[in-house]
């Protein structure tokens, strides 16, 4: 009979043992990772829990990493995991899936959080959970054998795109330094201000940045010198996903935005990678037609959640119709200003 446990992520022993679990699991996930977690709580300072399943003998058999988040604008939930689009319950079996669902359904409760979400995994199928599927399409395909196959792999019109790039005399770096991280963040944080967001803190990325190690870098797209296009990039299991991406007002004009994915295409083959993970999107948005664009199919995802009686789930997608008076004056407030508040109100996002 399997067990479930709630373990320290401080124990060495513990993390190697899901680190371990992670690789093997064919749906182990940098968002499984240990080092994932941490990053989300030192980052944000939102509360890491994990629990794992283990046979008779010790074994791991399942694991569940949870995000314990809190914000006095969005309320309480217990989110696996947190920041990420991925993370739900992985395990041996269907039935450690439901303990595991049902273990972090219990902990829920006892943290006070009024709702549970599941993003990716496998799905839980006991009673109470609500599953959604046909909203979220993810986006994977393998990369090509060199430089001009990967261009010649993507569809017609925009691969004119980026030839065009090509030509415009644009430098690309990529690294994990100060330099790369302060470019990275000044492009991201003009980015989310265009969309009407607030930007995460940058103690995310460089916790993120610290704790993956060499699995985690930042690519920029420049035009003499000054950074029009950044991406932070997870790399796991021979899988590169750009995460945090984005470009400047002027990123256009110099198509900086198209140079930066297929520049991290051949970055990511020359560091071994197979294929690319363009991450999820909403069925219906600018963000799943860019991605169909560059020759990707979708695959549609399904993501289980679970809400206590009399409770309304938290609704944070900045695509809700309820935002969209907020998403426009926060477009109007100075970058300046925006980036000062936004960390404190994004912080609660995840």
């Amino acid at each position: 009979m399997t067990g479930v446990r709630r373990v320290a992520l401080t124990d060495p022993s513990i993390a190697a043992a899901i680190e371990a679990y992670v690789q093997r699991h064919p749906q182990g996930s940098a968002f499984h990772r240990p080092a994932w977690s941490r990053a989300v709580e030192r980052g944000c300072g939102q509360a890491a829990h994990y629990l794992v399943a283990e046979s008779a003998d010790g074994d791991l058999t399942g694991l569940l990493p949870l995000t314990e988040m809190h914000s006095p604008l969005f309320g309480r939930a217990l989110v696996s995991a947190g920041f990420a689009v991925g993370g739900g319950p992985i395990a041996d079996d269907d039935a450690t899936v439901d303990r595991l669902a049902e273990a972090g359904w219990a902990l829920a409760g006892r943290l006070s959080c009024p709702s549970l979400e599941l993003r990716g995994g496998a799905l839980p199928s006991g009673s109470g959970w609500h599953v959604e599927r046909g909203i979220y399409a993810g986006f994977v395909r393998p990369l090509a054998a060199d430089d001009e196959a990967e261009l010649l792999a993507i569809p017609r019109k925009q691969r004119a795109e980026v030839r065009k790039a090509q030509g415009l005399g644009l430098t690309v770096t990529a690294g994990r330094d100060e330099a790369d991280r302060a470019a990275h963040y000044a492009v991201y944080a003009e980015s989310v201000h265009n969309l009407g967001t607030p930007v995460f803190p940058r103690a995310l990325f460089d916790a993120v940045l610290d704790g993956f190690s060499e699995d985690a870098d930042i690519l920029t797209v420049r035009h003499r010198g000054v950074p029009l296009a950044s991406v932070l990039s997870l790399y796991h299991k021979g899988v590169v996903m750009p995460y945090w991406g984005g470009g400047t007002r002027a990123a256009r004009t110099w198509r900086a935005n198209d140079m930066m994915y297929y520049a991290l295409m051949l970055h990511a083959r020359r560091r071994g990678c197979t294929a690319f993970d363009f991450g999820r999107s909403k069925f219906g948005t600018g963000a799943f037609a860019f991605k169909k664009n560059w020759g990707f199919e979708p695959e549609p995802l399904g993501y289980a959640a679970r809400t206590a009686d009399g409770q309304q789930p938290r609704e944070i997608n900045p695509l809700s119709p309820r935002y969209r008076l907020q998403i426009a004056l926060w477009q109007r407030l100075p970058l300046s200003l925006a980036n000062r508040i936004g960390p404190w109100i994004a912080k609660g996002l995840g």
